[in-house]
């Protein structure tokens, strides 16, 4: 069997499928112009940019579609028409290699499916990321919402801040294990997110500020309102130390961890958090209170969408596009920010009608790390109930929302949070089957 495909770009998408169903099935599938599976790129196709059309005939296999990422698809449609040994890491015997005859002609409703992964709570190798843009790849999820830094551990490279990783990349447990350092070099960064690239998934990074950003206050303190010496979280929850608006100083520091990591993302969005943030310190401290009357805000909530538009500004500065929780919209300041709205969908539709894009994640349906079988026999979990009906019923759009609001919601993501994953196994428990119906 050979594939064929004329342009550049069919001929690498060409050459990765035939790696993938050389290995499995011991066959020397060739790339070459032609084949009895075609990959035809047509840049006339009335296909969305995602979409594309497959026919699985008795002699052949045609993949139509107007970009390389709707051939991608494509080709991920006809291996899930193969038996299932198709996806094994080496050669399996006795199998017969067919598929179903077929017409399917696809596209997304959404341009933005994503899964949040959390490796502040518990780390995830580079391997085991890797194995998830995998089968991430074959579900034709194409985001992947990194969380990468919050109260209990900063799990990246900054150059200009090494404490960052070394001391806020450790943890003492509870038993007084130490837990770390743990985080991923910026050249680890950099072949992940190329290894998802080539998967057509896209990496966002999430810096999480001003709140659950003990670690980084760990290792450099003045970035809080007191100063005073701190260690990372060891236990889950919200922590009251946060960073200090008050202080120019603390968007000097940002706008140097920005800029060193939107060069190893490369992709449109940066999401900076700015979820579950106590104000008890803004309220006692003398330089919040002067920036508050210096820039005539009403109290310590618009104080927070303030710091949001700071770092907006910072962001936009560097060509990127950001993305917040939904407590950005609190303050009442104007952002251009998306919002993700999790906590239900008010957040989602408050957005909406406000005119920002919105990514639909509500804790009532999109959170994977909430139990989805009966408790009493289940892997400990942080709580909650969602079942695999339940994220199969959920519809995205809003009905309170009128036809033009609704456009303005670009997508879902399935969240999981890691506080009781400790292993790839429980988040691939977790994450499974639900994130299908993602």
């Amino acid at each position: 069997v050979s594939i064929g495909a004329i342009t550049p770009e069919a001929k690498k998408i060409a050459t990765y499928f035939a790696a993938k169903i050389s290995l499995a099935t011991g066959y020397d599938v060739k790339v070459e112009d032609k084949g009895e599976i075609t990959l035809v790129l047509d840049s006339c196709a009335t296909f969305s940019p995602e979409g594309y059309a497959l026919d699985v005939e008795s002699s052949r296999v045609q993949v139509t579609a107007c970009s390389p990422r709707g051939l991608f698809y494509g080709m991920q449609s006809f291996l899930q028409l193969l038996p299932a040994e198709i996806e094994s890491a080496g050669i399996v015997r006795d199998v017969d290699w067919e598929a179903p005859a077929a017409n399917i002609i696809d596209s997304p409703r959404f341009a933005y499916r994503g899964i949040h992964m959390d490796p502040c709570r518990h780390f995830m190798t580079v391997e085991e990321v890797k194995k998830q843009i995998d089968v991430l790849s074959m579900f034709k999820i194409n985001t992947i919402h990194w969380h990468l830094t919050d109260d209990q551990g900063w799990r990246i490279e900054i150059k200009q801040y090494p404490g960052l990783a070394e001391i806020g990349g450790r943890r003492i447990e509870g038993e007084g294990v130490e837990y770390g350092p743990f985080y991923y070099t910026q050249e680890e960064i950099k072949d992940i997110v190329s290894y998802a690239a080539e998967r057509f998934i896209t990496i966002i990074p999430e810096l999480e500020i001003p709140g659950h950003e003990l670690a980084a206050i760990s290792a450099y303190p003045g970035l809080s309102c007191k100063g005073d010496p701190v260690t990372p979280r060891n236990i889950w929850g919200v922590e009251d130390i946060v960073m200090c608006p008050g202080k120019e100083s603390v968007f000097t520091f940002l706008e140097n961890v920005i800029d060193e990591m939107v060069a190893l993302f490369p992709g449109t969005y940066f999401h900076i958090g700015g979820d579950e943030c106590p104000k008890t310190s803004w309220k006692q401290c003398e330089d919040c209170q002067a920036l508050i009357r210096k820039e005539n805000l009403k109290d310590e909530f618009e104080l927070h969408a303030y710091f949001i538009q700071q770092v907006e500004k910072i962001a936009e500065g560097l060509g990127r596009k950001l993305i917040g929780w939904d407590e950005v919209l609190e303050g009442g300041l104007p952002l251009k920010a998306t919002v993700m709205s999790w906590r239900g969908e008010a957040g989602g539709i408050k957005a909406a009608q406000l005119g920002n894009n919105v990514i639909m994640t509500p804790n009532t349906y999109c959170y994977l790390d909430y139990y989805q079988e009966n408790p009493e026999f289940a892997p400990l979990a942080i709580g909650g109930f969602i079942s695999l009906e339940q994220v199969y019923d959920y519809e995205p759009i809003p009905e309170a929302l009128t036809a033009e609001e609704a456009k303005h919601i670009i997508g879902i993501q399935g969240n999981i949070w890691g506080e009781y994953v400790a292993t790839i196994e429980k988040f691939e428990y977790m994450a499974f089957p639900r994130l299908l119906a993602i």
